[in-house]
């Protein structure tokens, strides 16, 4: 197979370049920019470009597939000479599948706690010995890749709902067709997308018909909307639901109780329970029991940046989270309350997407940092700038959160001197962000509260 990428810098297109070309096809890409990791990443596999920006002259008669990254624009010069060459063009989900027809494929959509399930059912079957290719949105330990093509029977997928590409506005998840599906909860998200919350349902709507004949779908029935979704949707596929486990939590450390078997974790808080019980029952689907499962998921801690436990000292632990979207915050703030509730809760959230940075969408943040002892909203003009968006005022912020005492910081030196006003005896402290906090080093504060850190400092 001849297989050429535009835009091979992307965080998951550069992944899936280097798994095409390990399984022993021809590979080559183009971009007008990349980034770290992506640059050493690809240099190391002999597939870094020679010359940064799009060379109509790669595109040629002879290659197979053009896989088309979301960075490209409609009028990309490659692209255009693809399409006159009348050549196989597919987005990165649509390519997925071509590479999984004749394999079992598991799809884990949903609005929160997709890279975490995803990660957990690698984790397990990992444990297990088994066989299996993936796709996850997080880097992972234990596995050197988040995307792997292979000769595998299985393959294991996170299903976003965002746009496949330039070309095709349909979300990702929609070209998977699983056998096996799961949605962990629904919650609007992406309104530059999905301007009302009916038409984001639709989409989830959509995927549950994506399901194979005869398939089945893992759902999370304690989420009221998608439990009616559900149970609205004609037959043709098996529905199982699923909660909250059986569990305790025994200093500091969560146990949980399937069929009568009992496990302690190394992760914690109800969304990861629930997390879990979807995990367990593909595992079932798979043909694995409980035994196995718990043997598996008491080694995993967690995927990059989800409730990852970055340092410690003998007074604080420091934990980064992706979150962003509002279910997400609020779900990650109860988890580490109610894992050490006679901490002191200190939570930082930096609003960096379209969603959250526009004022007709704060409400629905309403209520999510309630838990928090101490709480700080960041955002930076410079976002705002990059998405188009207007000035964003305190006072509209103030009122879309209405946690009473909230920061809200728009300068980084800003946000360190926050940060060194509290007091981190008897605390946790809590950074969630889908971004990077406009560039405030978070590892040189880490070092000067003499944090001892759990994650390599370039990594923050």
């Amino acid at each position: 197979m001849n297989v050429h990428f535009i835009a091979i810098g992307g965080s998951v297109m550069h992944q899936l370049a280097i798994a095409l070309k390990r399984k022993g096809y021809v590979v080559t890409g183009s971009d007008d920019e990349i980034f770290e990791p992506a640059r050493t990443n690809l240099e190391k596999e002999g597939l870094l470009p020679a010359v940064i920006g799009w060379r109509p002259a790669l595109i040629h008669p002879g290659l197979d597939a053009v896989i088309l990254g979301m960075h490209a624009k409609a009028d990309n010069p490659e692209l255009q000479r693809a399409r006159e060459l009348s050549l196989p063009i597919y987005s990165f989900p649509e390519y997925i599948y071509q590479e999984s027809r004749d394999k079992t494929r598991v799809v884990v959509g949903g609005s929160h706690g997709k890279t975490s399930t995803t990660a957990m059912i690698m984790s397990v079957l990992q444990h297990a010995g088994r066989q299996f290719d993936y796709l996850v949105g997080a880097r992972l330990e234990g596995f050197p890749q988040s995307v792997n093509i292979t000769g595998a029977p299985l393959i294991v997928c996170e299903g976003d709902e965002y746009p496949a590409s330039t070309l095709e506005k349909r979300p990702k998840f929609h070209f998977l067709f699983p056998h096996i599906a799961i949605i962990t909860g629904i919650a609007w998200d992406h309104i530059n997308v999905f301007p009302t919350f009916e038409n984001y349902l639709d989409q989830f709507r959509i995927f549950i018909d994506k399901i194979e004949p005869g398939g089945v779908l893992i759902y999370n029935h304690t989420d009221p909307v998608l439990k009616k979704l559900v149970e609205e949707h004609p037959g043709g596929i098996r529905k199982i639901g699923y909660g909250v486990p059986a569990h305790a939590i025994e200093n500091g450390i969560t146990v949980v109780t399937l069929e009568g078997r009992t496990g302690a974790l190394k992760v914690f808080g109800e969304h990861n329970l629930l997390n879990l019980h979807a995990a367990f029952l593909v595992a079932k689907e798979l043909g694995m029991g409980a035994k196995e499962f718990l043997a598996g998921i008491a080694e995993f801690a967690g995927a990059a940046k989800r409730l990852e436990l970055v340092g410690r000292s003998e007074t604080v632990n420091v934990y980064r989270d992706f979150a962003h979207a509002p279910s997400k915050v609020k779900a990650t703030i109860q988890a580490v309350k109610m894992q050490f509730p006679d901490r002191k809760l200190i939570a930082v959230l930096e609003l960096h997407t379209y969603s959250s940075l526009n004022e007709q969408f704060l409400s629905q943040y309403q209520g999510s940092l309630d838990l928090a002892d101490e709480a700080a909203v960041f955002y930076s003009r410079h976002a705002l700038e990059l998405k188009r968006l207007p000035p964003l005022s305190e006072e509209k912020v103030k009122a879309g959160f209405g946690k009473p005492g909230m920061a809200v910081i728009q300068e980084k030196q800003e946000l360190e001197n926050w940060l060194m006003e509290q007091s981190y005896k008897n605390a946790n402290l809590l950074l969630m962000s889908s971004g990077n906090f406009d560039g405030f080093v978070i590892g040189d504060f880490l070092i000067s509260l003499h944090v001892t850190t759990h994650t390599p400092l370039s990594d923050y």
